[in-house]
């Protein structure tokens, strides 16, 4: 049988069918990849973890739910986050028991006061008012206030009972910044009391001194009235 110009233009035809096809097909079953979800904000939790020695504060973090918080708060604000993150050595430089004396409320405040609700960058501290909000509470006197000083690209930070200085980067990617700290950070909120809890023993040593010269002085006063009778009684026997 001949091939005439019309079995070509009809085998052209299907073989542009075809390949339309198959490019559409192809199309088809790549698009799903171009749909990729937007990655959700970072997790404190694993990002402290290959970090390692800030074992304690991670689990400072999950018992007061405070990481959970901080997900849903990196997810829902666009002025990000800035954390100092004591390490675990910070920990064992506190008092003996310090930490396990805290209520579970004395805890929630303790790490938020290590959580500032904004993003600082390293280089960005001496732009900072004094004293820094955290999200403890208020930053006023006697309550959780935060203050920072710098020199050059180092930050100090001073909380009323201790110093310490922002001793490196752990993370930051322009929405989270995670800083450690070689110190607790001790708000006067929570550990002013303690730190000021052996002072009234004085107290009592003094209250013993005036009970001892009260009854050294009543012990005179006794022994006198005595010789006064002595005499008087003598006296009146001499009559």
């Amino acid at each position: 049988m001949a091939i005439t110009k019309q079995h070509f233009d009809l085998i052209f035809t299907f073989s542009l069918l075809f390949f339309s096809h198959l490019h559409c097909s192809t199309t088809s079953a790549q698009a799903p990849a171009l749909a990729q979800a937007p990655p959700g904000p970072p997790d404190v939790i694993k990002i402290l973890g290959k970090a390692a020695q800030y074992t304690i504060f991670i689990r400072l973090l999950r018992s007061t739910e405070i990481s959970d918080r901080l997900i849903g708060e990196l997810n829902d604000t666009a002025n990000g986050r800035t954390i100092f993150a004591p390490t675990d050595k910070a920990f064992s430089n506190l008092k003996s028991g310090a930490l396990n004396s805290l209520n579970d409320e004395q805890r929630v405040e303790l790490v938020l006061y290590h959580v500032v609700p904004i993003y600082i960058p390293l280089n960005q501290f001496q732009t900072v008012s004094n004293p820094m909000r955290t999200q403890a509470g208020d930053s006023g006197d006697g309550q959780f206030p935060l203050n920072v000083t710098t020199a050059g690209n180092t930050a100090t930070l001073m909380t009323g009972l201790i110093t310490t200085r922002v001793a490196g980067t752990i993370y930051t990617d322009g929405q989270l910044a995670i800083y450690r700290v070689d110190q607790v950070l001790q708000p006067l909120q929570i550990f002013a009391s303690r730190s000021s809890g052996p002072a009234p023993a004085p107290e009592k040593s003094r209250k013993a001194a005036d009970v001892a010269e009260n009854s050294k002085a009543c012990l005179a006063l006794n022994n006198f009235a005595l010789f006064a009778s002595s005499l008087l009684m003598a006296f009146a026997l001499s009559l």
